[in-house]
């Protein structure tokens, strides 16, 4: 283990629930500062504009959080019935994969926000199937503008960086790998491989499953990530020496379902043992070498709806669903015969009024290994959408 030298400046505390967060505070410790009391929400149409002609990056503001009617909760929670086994199976595999190479002494460093209930998750694997207490914390990585520093000078104060392993929820075509993978240049003493339940994108090692497959936590947002928000990089809120920022949605607590996922999916871990173990021993002898092969359908995409900016692109399931949820939608391409899996997509597609496009066996490789790519509106200003914020015909300008 590393120390601060007594010239630096000092770190700041973490948060722990329940003062910041639905989860225990054994489950996971933030490093994070909480600007609960700040107003940072923004319409999302607001946002996407200023986004995507440079008035603002994507994480100096949030979006508000939506609020499933009836119809999409009760989508949620067969989505978590149907895939809890599936879960369960992943995250016993990606775990006692992180144990076997990484040795006893894991600590879990799960990426906010997606990252964190998976994190909680393998704590718990590791705890039952192992009787092991893993470290876990979660601090924030901003595309295109790195990962929290001070975050990191905490880790390394507390841990043996050779020991932190990132964890992330899932691969969409591979920017937060390549973020993570830059980012840590300067902090040699940290492996950046990225950890993930999902992998379709191809370009991680680590992972529970190559499955392009929904994990109900991406059907909602703070209110199954401990109703914590997406993390927040600001200049005038976030100096030098603090945690990037994030808010506690405490006024959510009656639509939290953050405790429901993990106990449900945890649950499953008895069922699922045998298919772990039998999982685990098929990966040994697989070349787990990432093929960058999600990156390639992105660009295939990209050329083929005469997109710009690959950060419009948002490839596999979860990311989709953040598509539909948090940003100005433009339309969905989704494989034919993909079935209930996809059943929320179609929801929140048909709310936002954004078309699915069926793509068949004839155009399967547009897509490559995914079920589904959401595209954000390659050429949004707010008059391009109606009063609604639906989404514009296609070729709008």
């Amino acid at each position: 283990m590393t120390t601060t030298s007594p010239a630096s400046p000092a770190l700041p505390r973490p948060l722990r629930g329940p003062e910041f967060s639905s989860y225990r505070p054994d489950e996971v410790t933030w490093l994070l500062q909480d600007l609960s009391r700040v107003s940072l929400e923004a319409p999302t149409e607001e946002r996407e504009e200023a986004i995507q002609h440079g008035g603002a990056h994507y994480a100096e503001s949030l979006p508000v959080e939506y609020q499933p009617d009836q119809r999409y909760q009760a989508l949620f929670h067969a989505a978590l019935r149907n895939s809890a086994d599936r879960v369960a199976r992943a995250v016993g595999v990606v775990t006692d994969t992180v144990l076997e190479e990484r040795g006893p002494h894991v600590v879990l460093a799960s990426l906010a926000r997606a990252g964190t209930p998976v994190g909680v998750l393998m704590r718990r694997w590791a705890r039952y199937a192992h009787g092991t207490d893993l470290p876990h914390y979660a601090l924030s990585i901003v595309r295109g503008r790195g990962i929290d520093t001070v975050a990191l000078r905490y880790l390394a104060a507390r841990h043996d960086p050779a020991d932190v392993v990132f964890v992330d929820g899932w691969t969409g075509k591979g920017a937060i790998t390549r973020e993570l993978d830059a980012a840590l240049q300067e902090f040699g003493a940290f492996d950046p491989q990225i950890a993930v339940l999902a992998d379709p994108g191809r370009c991680v090692r680590t992972y529970g499953t190559r499955d392009d497959f929904l994990i109900p936590s991406a059907c909602l947002n703070s209110t199954v990530s401990g109703l914590v928000s997406r993390t927040v990089l600001r200049a005038d809120l976030v100096g030098p020496d603090d945690f990037h920022g994030a808010k506690y949605y405490r006024e959510l607590a009656d639509a939290d379902v953050s405790g429901l996922f993990l106990d449900t999916v945890s649950q499953r871990f008895p069922a699922v043992r045998d298919s772990v173990a039998a999982d685990r021993a098929a990966l040994a002898g697989e070349d787990r070498t990432p093929t960058w092969e999600g990156w390639a359908a992105v660009r295939r995409v990209a050329d083929a709806y005469d997109i710009g900016d690959l950060n419009l692109v948002k490839p596999g399931v979860g990311e989709t669903t953040r598509v539909l949820l948090r940003r100005v939608p433009w339309r969905v391409l989704a494989r034919k015969g993909a079935g209930a899996e996809l059943d929320h997509v179609r929801l929140l597609a048909e709310q936002r009024g954004v078309p699915v496009e069926e793509v068949g066996a004839a155009a399967e490789g547009l897509i490559g290994p995914y079920s589904c790519v959401g595209l954000i509106h390659p050429r949004y200003t707010r008059g391009a959408v109606g009063a609604a914020g639906t989404a514009a015909e296609a070729g709008a300008a």
